[in-house]
């Protein structure tokens, strides 16, 4: 037991180091790349703004802190949808599973994002206006995760995750790692925290055909392949502090408010405040809100999500009285510009 508090501690202690070092460096903004890894495909914490990272269950823990899907009580589906930034073209589609290994086995997770952008106009220096075909760029994410229980307060998981990006012609690809603790207190575990570190990894680097081109070398009477390099780009490492409490209304309803605090090492810093209402298994509402620096000045703000959230999950169990059953998810997110971003999902927990 001693051990796992240790681990707490030092957790903690790391990072408000890692914060203090890079927390909203604003002389870094802008030079990560893989900016998917900061996207959420998840509809029910997306309607909570994710607030809810200390104490969020199950799958949609990977995202938000890896450390929850400890709590999978046996096995857990999601399929899910997101029309990120509606009018752009780009969709995400997610599906994943945790599976509870035995008794005392830990929890082991496994998820694949997609994320695709459409069909984009071709454009070159002497055709600027495009009209000679399209270019459809891919980006995916595969995480494998595992968690577990160490007391009945202390929660612990990490995830290894391969991330790819690519064209028709050039491809980049790398493995990251999150790492996360939850833990829970209180007379009848109302009280809960989170700290999670992710997107840890070796830089990405683009190579392929596309980075080539024919030429003369110096000495050489014919035309050769020449290979461009080009330059590596880091992940966006961050940091979520997180806290949440229950308040119970009766037997069948919850009503908790959360809060998340994110360090971005090459964005700004974010605060999410949330709401859920959650009634039996059979109605849960959400709000949130993501306040960062500039986020009410058009001219300084930093990200197309404008801060509202909100969502609906309607469930019912398999049988009467059993834990078991399934939920149907939304989550809407306000942007500017665009028309929003909206998240669809089917949740099944057996």
């Amino acid at each position: 037991m001693m051990r796992v508090y240790k681990i707490l501690i030092m957790s903690l202690v790391l990072s408000l180091v890692f914060v203090e070092a890079y927390a909203g460096n604003k002389d870094r903004a802008g030079e990560a790349g893989a900016g998917q890894l900061l996207i959420n495909p998840w509809a029910r914490s997306n309607g909570l703004g994710g607030s809810n990272s200390a104490n969020i269950r199950g799958l949609e823990a990977q995202f938000l802190n890896v450390a929850g899907i400890a709590h999978t009580r046996s096995t857990e589906l999601i399929f899910s949808n997101t029309t990120w930034l509606k009018g752009t073209g780009t969709n995400i589609a997610a599906f994943g599973l945790t599976q509870k290994l035995g008794e005392n086995g830990g929890v082991l997770g496994l998820s694949v994002v997609s994320f695709s952008y459409g069909d984009i106009p071709i454009t070159t220096v002497d055709q600027p206006e495009g009209g000679i075909g399209t270019f459809s760029p891919k980006q995916s994410n595969i995480n494998l995760s595992y968690a577990k229980a160490f007391s009945h307060s202390i929660y612990a998981g990490i995830t290894v995750k391969i991330v790819s990006e690519s064209t028709s012609s050039t491809k980049a690809s790398t493995v990251a790692i999150d790492a996360g603790i939850q833990y829970v207190t209180g007379k009848s575990d109302q009280f809960k925290f989170g700290v999670t570190l992710k997107n840890v990894g070796p830089n990405m680097k683009y190579s392929g055909d596309g980075l080539t081109f024919r030429g003369f070398v110096p000495g050489q009477a014919n035309a050769m392949t020449v290979e461009q390099r080009s330059a590596g780009f880091e992940l966006p490492t961050l940091i979520r502090i997180g806290a949440s409490y229950d308040l119970f209304i009766g037997d069948k309803m919850t009503l908790t408010p959360a809060y998340t605090f994110t360090s971005n090492s090459f964005t700004n810093d974010q605060h999410s405040l949330g709401m859920e209402f959650k009634w039996s298994q059979y109605l849960v509402l959400r709000a949130g809100y993501t306040y960062e620096n500039g986020a009410f000045d058009a001219a300084q703000r930093m990200n197309a999500l404008s801060g509202f959230a909100a969502g609906i999950s309607i469930g019912a169990p398999f049988k009467k009285g059993d834990e078991a059953g399934f939920s149907i998810d939304y989550a809407y997110q306000t942007t500017n510009p665009f028309a929003g971003t909206h998240s669809v999902g089917v949740r099944l927990h057996l």
